[in-house]
């Protein structure tokens, strides 16, 4: 079983950022219980369903269908696009002195993005082999930088390390701010929740998991940001478009083309990964009735979700190819830490509702109640410090979904073309219908 929690490893290479994991941790430790208690994937769209639904029978659903609106069509394919193009500009980087053109990363990015919507459509088995080797290459590119760290430090090269925190900003909105950079790197703690149903005794591997990665990333993230100050000021660091590289080109000498090329193929398997886990959440909503049927489809020999997969794919190229997708990812942040913050009520709801229920693992209250409270903190912060004009239009989106979710979830309505659609793709993809049976722990 390969941990996609290790997917955030390359961001931390490519920006240099540095986060206390603590708020990482307690929220995967909060999801162990949740994805230990209800064994479907899906992972937010899940537990949302699960704790809302039956309180109405029309309003329940809402929390769910929103999550599955703005992630399926903005979060997972962006997250899934960004990774593709760190991919791109490590990989085009030592080819360009002065840094790449965009209109190579972009079209870098999109053949990254189909060679690994291919191996992801082709097989599980194959998407998990790529992502157990891509992720021992950054695990011994990550080790090269911890251990030139130690030499630069043997060196005496401490002066940024003892002064690193200079200048630091106490503003409680300018932190939460610096959180979702810190947080962007960590992300990757929930994807194991993702596909659930595809972990072999999810009762007891999901913990295990995550009880192993959070901190193997934590140490990995620490050291490596040592090492980056041990030959870069603050200011180098942040002035620098790919971190690694630098350090490579200042410690590595001759040797120093081996970074971006570890780097490259680090963000490689962070995309398989993006890719494995993000269109299980489309594949998890429309078998559940929140999207299109066909998404929820899988290929009749292969076993895998093609339909969502390509569907995710095509949406991360377009993100790519047409927006400025960093922006974008900056302005719909607060909603992914709202969602976190509504699953962690979703287990307190669960703790109310269904206090019997079996629960092979069990997170103190407290942990649920903290993450709770600084997701409200991380939301709200930002949009005082900044009130800008975006983050309503990503409120605005994410309510959008509303005007789809009253005729087509409510009111079942459908076109009369929908089902000859539904069949030519069954023909022309060779996919069924799925069928979900729930786990019992041993």
């Amino acid at each position: 079983m390969w941990c996609p929690v290790l997917n955030g490893l390359p961001l931390a290479s490519e920006f240099g950022v540095k986060d206390d994991p603590s708020l990482s941790g307690c929220s995967a430790l909060a999801y162990a219980e949740l994805g230990t208690m209800i064994t479907r994937s899906g992972a937010e769209y899940a537990y949302l369903k699960e704790a809302f639904e039956p309180m109405h029978k029309t309003l329940g659903s809402i929390p769910a269908f929103m999550y599955a609106w703005t992630s399926v069509l903005i979060l997972k394919p962006a997250l899934f696009g960004v990774v593709a193009m760190s991919f791109a500009l490590y990989s085009t980087e030592p080819f360009y002195p002065c840094g790449p053109p965009d209109i190579v990363i972009k079209l870098v990015s999109v053949v990254c993005l189909l060679v690994v919507a291919f191996i992801n459509c082709y097989s599980v088995s194959l998407a998990t082999k790529v992502q157990n080797i891509f992720t021992i290459t950054k695990l011994v590119a990550v080790a090269v930088i911890t251990i030139g760290g130690f030499v630069m430090i043997g060196r005496g090269e401490t002066e940024v390390l003892q002064t690193g925190f200079e200048g630091t900003e106490n503003s409680l909105s300018v932190i939460a701010l610096a959180f979702y950079d810190g947080l962007w790197a960590y992300d990757g703690w929930n994807n194991l929740n993702y596909v659930t149903e595809e972990i072999q005794d999810p009762h007891k591997n999901l913990p295990r998991a995550i009880m192993f990665a959070i901190p193997l990333v934590t140490i990995c993230y620490f050291f490596t940001n040592v090492s980056y100050l041990t030959v870069m000021t603050t200011r180098e660091l942040l002035a620098s478009a790919a971190v690694a590289t630098t350090w490579g080109e200042r410690v590595l000498g001759v040797f120093a083309m081996l970074i971006p090329i570890s780097v490259a193929f680090s963000t490689f398997g962070a995309a398989n990964g993006s890719c494995f886990t993000g269109g299980r959440v489309m594949f998890v909503a429309a078998r559940e009735g929140h999207l299109p049927e066909v998404l929820s489809y899988v290929h009749v020999k292969q076993f895998t979700p093609l339909p969502s997969l390509l569907f995710s794919t095509i949406l991360a190229a377009i993100l790519v190819t047409l927006g400025d997708i960093f922006t974008l990812i900056d302005y719909f942040s607060f909603a992914a830490w709202f969602f976190y913050g509504a699953t962690m009520l979703s287990l307190l709801v669960l703790r109310y509702t269904s206090p019997d229920r079996e629960r092979p693992y069990r997170v103190p209250t407290i942990v649920p109640v903290i993450v709770l409270l600084f997701s409200i903190y991380l939301v709200i912060a930002p949009i005082v410090q900044n009130p800008r004009i975006e983050f309503l239009y990503a409120f605005l989106f994410m309510i959008s979904g509303l005007f789809f979710y009253v005729p087509f979830v409510v009111y079942k309505t459908s076109f009369k073309f929908t089902e000859k659609v539904t069949k030519f793709l069954q023909l022309v993809l060779l996919v069924a219908p799925s069928r979900y049976e729930e786990l019992v722990a041993d």
